[in-house]
């Protein structure tokens, strides 16, 4: 039986200290999926030039935020690396034809360790993380998901962490209230809604959304670590969506399950 693939939306760094859905709904995933094997984690927040895969052994907690509370940098997440995993996924996309390298000191920045966080506390499952290079076309990183796909078959969680509308300039910062965007709402609908038929064409080509997806992706690095699930996913496959909702009103706290 291959383990499901799950895109889960981070949010704010803060997401780890506030009584909120997405957060229960991490506290409940090491009891809702098979314990994996190991995860291979694809952050909006690791780019490179070409695909890097973590071989770290002991892999650090990298606190890449700035000007938040004080406990947030005192969190440790010290999950094992997978050296070997990390060779087999490098070698995977490398036979495909794409450049992949390896990168032996790179830790976990928050948008893998946040989630792992809550989800394995134990911090028992090795993790290896994938980087991105968000100036490849969106159809690179979807085909990329589809040669990690046959890890699933060995018990390996492939995990997506970023935002499927994440815009941060029309973001309501300092805690005001702010209803949801209409243009954040629509772009949200569309992805739910494509994803619900298993249309993935027109998720990759999100571009052709028009002006509802320049505004919910201004920037790509956030909405790319779907399109890895959405690779590693098998065909006719079930997709739920455990967590729903906006922050701040441009930020979709969507996560997507398939599997």
């Amino acid at each position: 039986m291959s383990m499901p693939t799950i895109f889960v939306s981070h949010g704010s760094p803060t997401l780890i200290l506030d009584d909120v859905p997405a957060r229960a709904f991490l506290a409940s995933l090491g009891q809702l999926l098979p314990k994996p094997q190991a995860i291979v984690a694809v952050s909006a927040h690791w780019d490179t030039d070409v695909p890097a895969v973590s071989l770290a052994r002991k892999p650090e907690t990298i606190h890449d935020f700035y000007n938040f509370p004080e406990p947030l940098y005192r969190l440790r997440y010290p999950a094992p690396g997978a050296p070997e995993l990390a060779q087999r996924a490098q070698a995977l996309l490398k036979n495909a034809g794409f450049g992949a390298a390896i990168d032996g000191v790179r830790g976990l920045d928050h948008g893998a360790w946040s989630p792992l966080l809550y989800a394995y506390p134990e911090a028992d499952v090795p993790v290896v993380q994938l980087s991105i290079d968000e100036t490849r076309a969106p159809a690179v990183h979807h085909e990329l998901g589809v040669r990690l796909r046959a890890l699933r078959d060995e018990g390996i969680l492939i995990l997506g962490s970023g935002d499927v509308v994440h815009n941060l300039h029309a973001y309501a910062w300092g805690g005001h209230p702010q209803e949801p965007y209409d243009w954040a709402l629509r772009f949200e609908a569309t992805v739910r809604a494509r994803l619900q038929a298993g249309e993935h064409a027109p998720l990759v080509n999100y571009g052709a959304v028009g002006k509802d997806a320049l505004l919910s992706v201004p920037t790509p690095e956030h909405y790319l670590p779907l399109l890895y699930v959405l690779g590693a996913s098998f065909p006719g496959e079930p997709v739920t969506f455990p967590v729903q909702g906006m922050d701040g009103g441009s930020v979709s706290m969507l996560s997507v399950q398939i599997g």
